[in-house]
């Protein structure tokens, strides 16, 4: 946090600034949280008298704010990736002043936003500018929460299970990844219980891996089933194994060290994309099929199925290749994104009406029509991977700011 601090202490110096703060992504990816260094008046990790009538929480001499997305100019730049500055209102406070928000993106993955409060409209050069340094903070912060909780303090606004605590070390730090040929996000929404949902995703210099999965049963024990899968997945993969060769040693893993209750197998799909060509492999072991969007038209695809990994030990696998065209969107889910009565159309009706999005806001959208149908209460977790194709394979992306300008979602209405 005190890095972050002092960014914000020298742009406060450096653009005349009267106040600057970073606000991150709450877990929820339905809010914005504000996290300031608050001496406390009382003895440290006590909070201050009507700290909860504005939604603020305190850890010691931590602050951390909820500001829920409603549409906003908050939302409306995280969802455009573009920087917004807010004329002063004279019914709003604080009066007189701009406010400018700046898109905090690395690669797609958007971390939140630097909020500034300028005394007078920035000319566009400033923006720019500013908008430069939001990127750089995206490095700071990313550098720095490895060695601290704060900012995962900051993000959650629920105390997890011990499931959903094993759960959330399982996914990849960054739910979104932007390169020349393709943009890819995933998103996990978790069940009151645990059902031991996972994605995954590596990026090689020549090809993208991916993998969805879903441990059979709930709590712990779906949990501990779902590390030793991907710990499985990774291990095979990063041994430069065929995802035949990965499917295998995984299954065998599990085979090998059985949790007795009798629910120790895993459904999933792991696939391997040839970034150079567009072919991409896919390993089906027991789950449900992937859609694939192009030219408008849903369907999905005919995969070869092969039994969940863990059943049984001496399973043969094999994998189904499928030739991308520029355009195209592949979905990948978990049963718990068909946990409603009309399941076939509801999703494939989900899918298209988000067509326009960047998969960044497809998956929260799509977690989010799990969450209306069931009312709230999943039975299982909900889980999706978009993957869009743009068919070029080049050495770097042409970018300023983080993200790809051309790939960001209109602004809502």
């Amino acid at each position: 946090m005190r890095a972050a601090e002092e960014v914000a202490r020298e742009l406060a110096l450096v653009f005349g600034a009267t106040e600057v703060s970073f606000l991150i992504t709450d877990a929820s990816g339905r809010a914005l949280v504000r996290l300031a260094h608050v001496p406390s008046v009382g003895a440290p990790g006590t909070r201050d008298e009507g700290d909860e009538d504005n939604g603020e929480r305190r850890h010691d001499e931590d602050s951390a704010t909820r500001i829920t997305l409603d549409g906003g100019p908050d939302e409306q730049a995280l969802r455009t990736q573009t920087v917004q500055v807010i004329a002063p209102s004279p019914d709003t406070p604080p009066t007189g002043r701009h406010r400018l928000l700046a898109p905090v993106t690395e690669r797609g993955e958007s971390i939140g936003l630097l909020e500034m409060f300028l005394p007078e409209r920035p000319a566009d050069e400033t923006v720019t500018e500013i908008a430069q340094v939001a990127h750089l903070l995206a490095f700071v912060v990313i550098a720095n929460r490895r060695h601290t909780d704060l900012y995962e303090w900051g993000q959650r606004t629920e105390n997890y299970s011990l499931s959903a605590e094993i759960q959330q070390r399982l996914l990849p730090s960054a739910r979104t990844c932007e390169a020349a040929a393709f943009t890819l996000a995933g998103w996990l929404e978790p069940a009151a219980s645990i059902g031991g949902d996972t994605f995954d995703y590596s990026l090689a210099r020549d090809f993208l891996h991916l993998s969805l999965t879903d441990a059979m049963g709930h709590g712990v024990e779906a949990a501990l089933t779902a590390s030793m899968c991907l710990a499985g997945l990774r291990g095979g993969r990063r041994s430069g194994l065929s995802l035949v060769e990965q499917a295998a040693a995984t299954n065998a893993a599990l085979c090998e060290h059985p949790r007795g209750t009798g629910e120790d197998f895993v459904t999933g799909i792991v696939g391997r994309l040839a970034l150079r060509t567009g072919a991409l492999d896919l390993l089906n072991a027991g789950h449900v099929a992937p859609y694939l969007l192009r030219d408008g038209a849903l369907n999905t695809l005919e995969l070869r199925v092969d039994l969940a990994l863990g059943m049984f030990e001496d399973v043969t696998y094999g994998s189904t290749r499928v030739q991308l065209r520029p355009g195209d969107r592949i979905i990948l889910l978990t049963d718990g994104m068909l946990d409603r009565n009309d399941m076939d159309s509801a999703i494939s009706r989900a899918i298209l009406e988000s067509r326009e999005l960047h998969p960044r806001e497809v998956v929260r959208a799509l977690a989010d029509g799990a969450l209306e149908a069931t009312g709230g209460r999943l039975r299982d977790d909900a889980t999706v991977l978009c993957l869009d194709w743009h068919g070029e394979h080049r050495g770097s992306r042409q970018v300023e700011f983080g993200a790809e300008p051309g790939r960001a979602s209109d602004p809502l209405g």
